[in-house]
């Protein structure tokens, strides 16, 4: 219930998903004869579009999320493996044409065949399903085993976990593959802003975990300013910041996690 529910509301919620209300409530008003709640509406709409589409706020409120756990400087001396979470691929593209097609946050992926060759003795566990409500795709955990085989990763060294939908699903499917070794140490490989929420819900789940943070998407703590760069980028990036914290938000006020900015 919590999965349907947290996708149908983020349809509402994101700066995409506010233009369609507020477009829609102003031709709803037009049409009622009110011409001022309707040009207002209208003014709220171009408003939503200048912040998102011409400012840094989206990178503004991803910073904090992004250094909140810092990657370590050297690797630990023994890890039982590496925990790569799911989301950087093109399930559909990928279903359709057998490849491995990446997205935005495919370092994921990279970065784990990278942490195959620095840790030759690590297990690799690859935690991802479809987690689209209504479109078709392969999931991430599948096509990962095509990739990390490319890119020289032995078959025999990865886990899959290909049923989770969400990172809540993510944790709890992962420590229940890996049982008694969740006590381990591993080190979990997932997009930085990303981070936060993902350490809490497996520290939750009993899996010791270490943060392995890459995808970065700004330079670091900005003060607000143009974007500097294309709209609909900049929209991107709020868009990613606003799922975030609300995802942070919402898995702490269900008791999912423990606080509402996870600390390190």
């Amino acid at each position: 219930m919590f999965f349907y529910l947290s996708k149908t509301l983020w349809f509402l919620i994101q700066p995409l998903g506010v233009l369609f209300v507020l477009v829609a409530l102003a031709g709803f008003a037009g049409w009622r004869g009110r011409g001022r709640l309707a040009a207002g509406l209208c003014l709220a709409a171009l408003g939503v579009i200048a912040v998102a589409g011409w400012t840094n706020l989206g990178q503004m409120m991803l910073s904090p999320l992004e250094e909140r756990f810092r990657k370590p400087v050297e690797l630990p001396e023994t890890v039982a493996g590496i925990i790569v979470l799911g989301g950087g691929l093109a399930g559909a593209v990928n279903l359709a044409r057998g490849g491995y097609e990446m997205e935005d946050a495919g370092d994921r992926f990279l970065e784990a065949a990278v942490l195959a060759r620095r840790l030759p003795d690590a297990t690799i566990v690859i935690s991802g399903g479809t987690g689209s409500l209504i479109a078709s795709g392969e999931g991430d955990a599948v096509t990962a085993e095509r990739l990390l085989g490319a890119l020289g990763v032995a078959k025999e060294r990865l886990v899959l976990e290909t049923g989770s939908r969400n990172t809540a699903e993510n944790a709890a499917f992962t420590a229940s593959l890996l049982g008694a070794r969740a006590g381990e140490r591993w080190l979990l490989v997932t997009s930085a802003f990303h981070m936060p929420r993902s350490m809490a819900l497996f520290r939750k789940a009993g899996v010791n975990v270490i943060a392995w943070p890459v995808d970065y998407r700004t330079p670091g703590p900005r003060g607000l300013a143009l974007a500097g760069r294309a709209p609909v980028t900049a929209m991107d990036e709020l868009t990613l910041a606003v799922r975030e914290w609300t995802g942070l938000l919402a898995y702490w006020m269900t008791g999912r996690i423990d606080q509402p900015f996870p600390s390190p």
